[in-house]
């Protein structure tokens, strides 16, 4: 039975008039889910959360700022998941947010989740921005992935350069947590200090969960090493520059970008002050045009202070938004075209990617502690 209650047509149109724009507007606009993922449980939770408030931040701005794509003005939502640091995890959540509709992932943070789960991502055309440093992960051919930081071979590379030109470094030690960016990094260190004129005396190998670094770092001691580089993570660096000191061994520990952490001073204490070295990739963030403006941003919205890769979170996810409104396209295949065209003045430098993915022109900044912080010695 036909209903009673009937609108014409032209009756409807002007109920909905009558209605006022809410209607219009939400009929307009179009929702972007940007997915976030590394690790939020486990050793480097503090490295994940990071992360993921870097995107969250260039989230809420973007969200102000009513930015247009196809006519439609977008607003993004942020979906973040926890891959635990591990790769079978890692691919766990990228199916997950495949699944989900995302098509823009931020992450993942370890190079041993990045590799895997890069497949899965590009095989589903999603377009993935990781700070992972190995340099198998761009080496796919995958036209969606993108490494936003310096590589292993770039930052290994400075921090070999600092250590024979400014240390003086003529007999290192090489720890490895045997995980992929572990490895990764300790092997370029060790090809580029060789290239330097130094010798490498010794290669020993740990894990990503251990604390009891006696036996190799003893090893190494009567090696009479006058430096050990560490391929790993803050996690493990700490208590292993605190059994340095207990067993004398005084000599400056190196790392790459994961030391570059306020979770190094915060784990290790006393023990961590000149005497540790790190290299991270981007300029000095105070000193860019937009950084310190970036740094209290960030401290008022999450009342901390940002660790490694929150900038470079933060800087890639509007550079994402840039390449979108340049393509006037959702489709992450022509968001990729751009993001390899254009160039983003981010608030750790430029941005611009080769046809690999790889940023085409990228700093490296060597940092010790003084007092607990970050104090830049030089960059390259």
């Amino acid at each position: 039975m036909p209903s009673k209650f009937t609108i014409a047509p032209l009756a409807l149109a002007a109920l909905l008039c009558a209605l006022g724009t809410p209607f219009a507007a939400l009929a307009q606009e179009q929702t972007v889910k940007i997915g976030v993922t590394g690790p939020l449980s486990g050793a480097n939770a503090f490295a994940g959360k990071d992360n993921e408030n870097g995107v969250r931040l260039a989230i809420e701005e973007l969200n102000t700022r009513k930015i247009k794509v196809g006519g439609k003005q977008l607003r993004f939502e942020l979906q973040s998941e926890d891959d635990a640091g591990d790769p079978k995890q890692g691919v766990t959540v990228a199916q997950k947010l495949v699944d989900g509709g995302v098509k823009f992932v931020l992450g993942p943070y370890n190079s041993g989740v990045a590799i895997p789960a890069s497949r899965v991502y590009n095989d589903a055309g999603v377009l993935m921005s990781t700070v992972g440093t190995n340099p198998k992960i761009t080496q796919g051919g995958y036209k969606g992935v993108f490494r936003i930081v310096a590589s292993d071979s770039q930052v290994g590379g400075a921090m070999a350069n600092y250590g024979a030109r400014d240390l003086k470094l003529k007999n290192v030690g090489v720890i490895d947590d045997r995980s992929a960016f572990g490895t990764g990094i300790a092997t370029e260190f060790k090809r580029q200090a060789q290239s330097a004129g130094m010798k490498i005396a010794g290669h020993e190998f740990t894990s990503e969960k251990a604390s009891d670094f006696a036996a190799i770092l003893t090893a190494l001691r009567a090696k009479k090493v006058d430096a050990i580089f560490f391929g790993g993570y803050a996690p493990q660096a700490a208590p292993m520059v605190r059994q340095m000191k207990a067993l004398g061994l005084n000599v400056p520990l190196l790392g790459g970008d994961t030391l570059c952490s306020p979770e190094m001073a915060k784990l290790g204490g006393a023990a961590v002050g000149d005497n540790v070295r790190c290299a991270q990739a981007g300029a000095i963030i105070a000193k860019q045009a937009t950084g310190p403006a970036f740094l209290a941003k960030y401290k008022e919205r999450f009342k901390r202070e940002p660790d490694v890769y929150a900038p470079s979170f933060y800087d890639q996810t509007m550079f994402i938004a840039q390449a979108m409104q340049a393509a006037n396209s959702l489709e992450p295949a022509a968001v990729s075209a751009q993001l390899r065209t254009l160039t983003h003045q981010g608030v750790v430098g430029s941005y611009g990617y080769d046809d690999k993915g790889n940023l085409k022109k990228t700093a490296v900044t060597v940092y010790t502690f003084k007092n607990g912080a970050l104090a830049p010695l030089a960059s390259y």
